[in-house]
């Protein structure tokens, strides 16, 4: 066993032989594995270690301590001397001919004690009843579990793990391999996603552009049809900013060339680029990682090995997806550097040609005898395939901006996926239901570490009987105080397919989104320094107030806004303001104590938001697109919630709040209009606000 402080607050242990440990040489991919894992291996902590007793340590790293030993192989997490996280561990060592060793680690829980993370789900946000297995694309897996009580672990491996096994008081993790490679975490739900986010990966800052307004679109719409859609939508003064081509692919390779054409519903793609720029629209479409089986690209690529086989080295060809219109194809062995950099490079051709954001979805259900040139097979296939697709279409799409900057979209989830923006939502019913699934959904990823998880606004594939006014309001005003959506491009689903009134609050709901962007933006670029979500969960913001955990329809969008959107039909709507801070709520102006409870009935004009006070909202001006902000002058207008006390969360931020003397005083809000608090006022002196209380 070798224990590590690995960084504040944070321990690794492995477990596993001598030779698992300490090999004499790593091979190349077990080193390319490890990078897909981490991106920060080497600790950067120390610990003082005590044995209080024969068969005991206690390894202490500032007020956290892991302590190991007893009767039993335990391990007890503490901090500032109280134990948060008891943990049974034990072990069956790999037989003499296989690899099969099996590792179960069981965390002893409280009565309440929930485990938040673990991926994207659409029920209950606590997982404590859920059984989950990683390398099953079904269950949406992802590695971090956290607990409010101040604990949080991590299984760092591309081999199978499975959650949440039944057992009464306790949560169950069972992990497959020759050792074991656990990192556990200590602190508050904001730090652990801090410190697991700086250890494995975050994204970097994308551009303005994608957190406009999406079109998805429908599934047979021709081209002609979608612009005809854009500029009914500017025509009538409603934003947009980019198009969702629908499947199948846009691209692909051509079928006797190692080149990418154009899709063929799409004859002249060069006149197509042009009229979506003359509109100020970008373009998303999506690709396959691979050949259609059939043609003389597949049988020259199966010559070179450059294809999956499995173990009687046939090609395994995919049945079929949306993407590739049903026809099966092989998958590029993209463990081979020659395939993955012919797969980046086309794609950079491809956006040298109008395409802005290419979309992919690599997540297959190998079977187990599939193996990749670089020996990965099973599981571990499973889990790395996505991540190699992923890395190669975001090569193509950030490599060639410094610092790197861009989005490539994919539902595929695995380890590190966080590394990457943008993440698309699910496709939810036209109901009620999915309105709350898709919110459920994003509230979960959150939790597990991805920052960014967009929604559509309904499902062009289902009925949309379902969708009337008020649900589509009501789903587009969430949709407005989130990381983005998407708009879909069905003739029943669009606004066109409402009455006045209704499309006159679809602009109102527009011109709010395009104002929050650069608050939205800022909160995007924080994350890229902190790992925390566009939107948090109230169990991950307010970990020691219990009650906030079961309103799991309400989050904090950012640090500063509470938003409880209304998730019923009639209106009325409760909303719980959690313990801790006070609220201001931005339709009234009024101010709220924490740890209260209220019922509300918003028109549909209107969303339950309420500031926290402290904090400071900055908005943008109005626009039709991004194209329209200057980026230089991206703020109108400044809105506080008490005395303010926080730097704002903005897109550049360049304001500062300095407190001296019961006043705060701030710079950077030059030329901007401020509206303060009501018993605050406002004196501007040259380049600095002075935010005092009202005499």
């Amino acid at each position: 066993m070798r224990i590590e402080a690995h960084a504040p607050g944070v321990f690794r242990l492995r477990c596993g032989p001598r030779t698992w440990l300490q090999p004499a040489k790593p091979s190349l991919r077990l080193q390319r594995h490890a990078q897909m894992l981490l991106a920060r291996d080497e600790a950067v902590g120390e610990f003082e270690c005590q044995s209080p007793a024969p068969g005991h340590w206690h390894l202490t790293h500032g007020d956290t301590c892991l302590a190991v030993g007893g009767p039993e192989p335990t391990l007890r997490l503490l901090r500032q001397d109280h134990c948060i996280a008891q943990i049974h561990l034990s072990a069956r060592p790999a037989s003499s001919t296989e690899d099969d060793a099996c590792w179960q680690l069981r965390w002893s829980l409280g009565e309440d004690e929930g485990i938040f993370g673990l991926g994207e789900t659409q029920g209950d946000l606590d997982r404590r009843a859920a059984r989950l297995v990683s390398d099953v694309p079904a269950d949406r897996c992802l590695p971090l579990a956290w607990s409010p009580r101040g604990w949080g672990a991590c299984v760092n491996t591309l081999d199978r793990v499975e959650h949440g096994l039944e057992e009464a008081g306790a949560y169950v993790v069972q992990a497959r391999g020759a050792g074991l490679d656990l990192f556990l975490f200590v602190g508050e739900p904001g730090e652990i996603l801090n410190q697991y986010t700086a250890l494995t990966g975050r994204a970097g800052q994308p551009n303005l552009w994608p957190m406009g307004v999406w079109l998805d679109q429908a599934p047979g719409q021709s081209t002609e049809d979608s612009l005809r859609q854009i500029r009914s939508l500017r025509e009538q003064g409603l934003a947009l900013d980019v198009l969702q081509l629908a499947d199948p692919a846009i691209v692909g390779f051509q079928a006797d060339k190692p080149v990418f054409e154009w899709a063929a519903r799409v004859p002249n793609w060069r006149a197509f680029s042009q009229a979506a720029q003359a509109l100020d629209v970008h373009l998303a479409g999506s690709c396959i990682p691979g050949v259609l089986q059939g043609t003389p690209l597949f049988d020259e690529w199966e010559d070179r090995g450059w294809l999956l086989c499995d173990a009687e080295g046939d090609v395994w060809v995919c049945p079929g997806t949306p993407a590739s219109g049903g026809q099966p194809f092989g998958l590029l062995d993209l463990t081979h550097k020659d395939a993955a950099r012919l797969f980046t490079e086309r794609h950079q051709q491809a956006l040298e040609e109008g395409l802005d954001a290419p979309i992919c979805q690599a997540q297959f259900d190998f079977p187990d005898d599939v193996e990749a040139r670089g020996g990965e097979t099973g599981a571990t296939l499973r889990t790395a395939y996505p991540h190699l697709a992923r890395r190669a279409l975001f090569d193509a799409v950030a490599a060639p901006r410094t610092p790197q900057e861009g989005v490539m979209l994919s539902r595929d989830l695995f380890p590190g996926v966080q590394r990457f923006a943008w993440q698309q939502g699910p496709a939810v019913e036209n109901s009620w239901q999915g309105y709350a699934d898709t919110l459920r959904a994003a509230l979960s990823v959150g939790n597990s570490g991805v920052a960014v998880q967009t929604h559509r606004l309904g499902n062009a594939g289902q009925p949309a009987s379902g969708m009337n006014p008020e649900l589509y309001l009501r789903w587009l005003a969430m949709c407005v105080f989130s990381a983005n959506f998407s708009f879909q491009g069905h003739p029943d689903l669009m606004p066109d397919a409402f009455d006045d009134a209704t499309r006159a609050l679809v602009k109102h709901w527009l011109q709010w989104r395009y104002r929050l962007l650069p608050y939205v933006a800022g909160i995007i670029d924080d994350a890229v320094r902190t790992g925390l979500p566009v939107q948090r969960s109230m169990a991950q913001a307010y970990p020691a107030d219990p009650d906030a955990h079961v309103w799991d329809t309400q989050y904090l969008l950012g640090p500063a806004l509470l938003v409880a959107p209304v998730m019923q039909a009639g209106g009325s709507t409760e909303v719980y303001l959690p313990k801790g801070d006070a609220w201001w709520d931005l339709a009234t102006g009024w101010r709220y104590e924490g740890g209260t409870r209220w019922t509300l009935q918003p028109g549909l004009d209107a969303i339950p938001v309420f500031g926290r006070e402290g904090h400071m909202l900055c908005l943008g001006p109005v626009a039709q697109h991004t194209g329209e902000i200057n980026s230089a002058r991206i703020l109108e207008e400044v809105w506080m919630f008490g005395m303010p006390e926080h730097n704002p969360v903005v897109m550049r931020n360049k304001i500062r709040v300095m407190q001296m003397q019961g006043s705060s005083y701030i710079k950077g809000l030059e030329g901007l209009k401020i509206l303060p608090s009501e018993g605050l006022e406002v004196k501007r002196r040259g380049a600095e606000v002075r935010i005092s209380r009202a005499r």
